[in-house]
């Protein structure tokens, strides 16, 4: 092996490791502005009509303690009389996570599309076509959500999100008829996030730039810009929790891998979205608990409908006939030096390459092969439902 094809995947591997940490930084920045603001417009409180504060146009303001200090941040109605000296924006924890997903998402599925992307189960892609999906359902998403909120359906809150929730159910659908599930799920969410980016990017932004000027000009700002922008912010707000599973979905072969792993993500992004709405209501000081414990309930009915099917009782299998199969179908990828290109290290640190490793991660080895189906990763070694059958009544006959 040429010292190349060994680093490029290790390089990768760092490359990885550092844009995944990175995301996660930029990421719980901009959830938490999100969560943070969402809540300080839903528990701010109007001022007594007449008071000083009525009469400067604050249209609600709030009492905060933190970290041995008072807070009273206040909302204006439209814009202060004067254009303060420093005024804080927030866009870079939108830019950065968006930025960082992206080079994660060419890093780990565009560089190593074969692995990651393309199953041959399911449709027999090319790399470039692999890629050109992945991108194209990006530039789809924001395209079709921009377009229904500027139509009469996005003046209606509830059949707005019921078409829009419809829409990226949809679009899983589709996703999983070209790509891997796992390829699809993390689209899904890579098109949810470029949503959210192109509302802060495209309109909240500008919109905020138009009211700033209108008042540095002598102006009196248009409240449409603030209407927009609070809708555009709403939203980004119900699409956090979904986009959030999405982002550890990747861990869980049981979701992505279900023969209907589209209704699985529907139901989970359904979840996350009740949860979402009772804690918004919550702010608000209305309690209604219906909206969490039907999310649960979604949750649990999930959990039981997607429990694995009982297996059945097959021949005695030697632990030789199951070492040769994990030999030949997983040991190019599980071992201290994989062979497998565009693998530096094992996945999920599981080596295999010894009887003791064998034995030590007989369970693993059922519950990724057997069970779910989900390694070796897209079937890149072609294991057949045989092999996996006959691994399966190794381990149920006590893995000795």
């Amino acid at each position: 092996m040429e010292v190349f094809d060994y680093l490029i995947p290790y390089a990768l591997d760092w490359l990885n490791l550092l844009l995944r940490w990175l995301h996660v930084i930029t990421g719980i920045a901009w959830i938490g502005a999100s969560f943070y603001f969402v809540w300080l417009d839903n528990t701010i409180r109007p001022p007594a009509p007449g008071s000083e504060l009525a009469q400067k146009g604050v249209s609600g303001e709030l009492w905060a303690v933190h970290g041995g200090g008072f807070y009273n941040p206040q909302k204006y109605l439209v814009a202060p009389a004067e254009l303060p000296k420093e005024l804080h924006w927030f866009k870079w924890e939108a830019y950065s996570t968006w930025l960082s997903g992206f080079a994660l998402l060419t890093v780990a599925y565009y560089f190593n599309a074969q692995a990651m992307m393309v199953d041959k189960a399911v449709a027999d892609l090319s790399t470039w076509q692999a890629i050109g999906i992945g991108i194209g359902s990006l530039l789809i998403g924001w395209t079709v959500y921009d377009l229904l909120c500027r139509s009469k359906l996005g003046q209606h809150d509830l059949a707005f999100g019921v078409v829009m929730f419809a829409f990226l159910v949809f679009s899983a659908w589709v996703l999983t008829k070209y790509l891997s599930g796992r390829a699809a799920y993390i689209h899904v969410g890579a098109m949810i996030g470029t949503i959210m980016l192109a509302n802060v990017l495209m309109l909240i932004i500008p919109g905020q730039r138009k009211m700033v000027a209108a008042m540095a000009a002598g102006g009196k700002p248009d409240p449409i810009h603030g209407q927009r922008a609070k809708q555009r912010s709403v939203h980004n707000n119900y699409f956090t929790l979904p986009v959030l599973f999405i982002m550890i979905s990747n861990h869980y072969a049981m979701t992505y891998r279900h023969v209907h792993a589209w209704a699985v993500l529907a139901a989970m992004m359904a979840a996350g979205v009740l949860i979402r709405h009772f804690f918004n209501l919550r702010h608000r000081g209305r309690t209604e608990w219906r909206y969490p414990v039907a999310g649960v309930a979604v949750l649990l009915a999930l959990a039981v409908a997607i429990v694995p099917k009982a297996p059945v009782a097959a021949p005695a299998v030697s632990f030789a006939q199951v070492q040769a199969i994990v030999t030949q179908r997983c040991v190019s990828c599980h071992s201290d030096h994989p062979t497998q290109p565009g693998f530096a290290a094992a996945p999920g640190g599981i080596m295999l390459h010894t009887p003791d490793l064998v034995r030590q991660n007989a369970a693993r080895v059922y519950q990724q092969a057997v069970q779910l189906k989900a390694m070796p990763i897209a079937n890149l070694t072609n294991m057949t439902d045989a092999e996996r059958a006959q691994v399966g009544a190794w381990f149920e006959a006590g893995a000795k």
